[in-house]
């Protein structure tokens, strides 16, 4: 509220004479009120005005807490999803490495199998060979023996020639999957040892020793920058309250004082008027 006094210099000027000394005292004993309440409303505003700069100096310092506290919070949400992702990663590595161990024991027996055919595959080549150039002899002494005969063992021949051929393409390609398998077992042991050394990195609080200095982990580290932001946080909460709650009676006690200093001018002015009016 305004203040609605009004000043020394504009207030009715009462004649040296017409007014009884009574009057006159009742109405110099008005003016020293609205002059006292003209104090008190003076008091009160120069408080609400400095109240209001705190509050919003206060205000500045409690938006800067809120920005730092939520900076801290994304750092601490990041270090834990660093961590969840690393050991996702570890846990993976380890059932991608049982499963190459697995897919290298099946490679293996394969392999193994196929060196197997492959032995026999030859044998057999060797065995029909060996019949090929008997029958064919055989025919150039005895023309009796069938055409379609020697014809058909030259063709097994050339079957198990092919066959021996196309078995060592798919024992070659065999041994390529083992090779590949153990760069894949190898990178699965190197990814996960990688893994758990970042989770140990981010994660364990290492004791000082005659060996070794100490040191604090990452996350230890954001947590606790994440806690002191956040009591900060709510020290300045505390603060802006405290401070608003001040500013809010100040201001009451403001409005309080010039109300009553209103009645108090008000007051005069009729005593005044009623003083001349006589």
């Amino acid at each position: 509220m305004k203040n609605q006094l009004i000043p020394m210099a504009e207030q009715p000027q009462l004649p040296k004479y017409g007014v009884t000394e009574s009057k006159k005292a009742e109405l110099d004993s008005l003016t020293l009120e609205v002059l006292d309440q003209q104090g008190e409303v003076d008091k009160f505003q120069a408080m609400v005005t400095s109240l209001t700069e705190k509050s919003n100096l206060f205000q500045g310092y409690l938006s800067t807490a809120d920005t730092n506290r939520t900076l801290a919070q994304n750092n601490k949400d990041l270090v834990d999803s660093v961590v969840n992702a690393a050991k996702d990663l570890s846990t993976n590595s380890s059932i991608a490495y049982d499963e190459v161990v697995l897919a290298m024991s099946l490679t293996d027996t394969l392999a193994n199998d196929m060196k197997d055919v492959i032995d026999k595959l030859i044998y057999s080549a060797e065995v029909i060979e060996k019949l090929s150039n008997l029958v064919i002899r055989t025919k150039a002494l005895n023309p009796l023996i069938s055409d379609d005969l020697v014809s058909q063992i030259t063709q097994a021949g050339t079957d198990a020639n092919n066959a021996v051929a196309l078995t060592l393409i798919a024992l070659q390609t065999t041994f390529t999957a083992q090779a590949t398998n153990t760069e894949t077992g190898a990178a699965s042991v190197l990814e996960k040892q990688q893994a758990e050394n970042l989770v140990t990195v981010l994660t364990k609080n290492v004791k000082k020793t005659a060996e070794k200095d100490g040191h604090v982990s990452i996350k230890t580290l954001l947590y606790k920058a994440y806690a002191l932001a956040s009591e900060h946080y709510d020290r300045e909460f505390a603060a802006m309250i405290i401070v608003t709650n001040q500013l809010n009676e100040a201001q009451a006690n403001l409005d309080t004082a010039t109300i009553k200093l209103q009645s108090l001018e008000a007051g005069l002015a009729a005593a005044t008027a009623a003083a001349l009016a006589s």
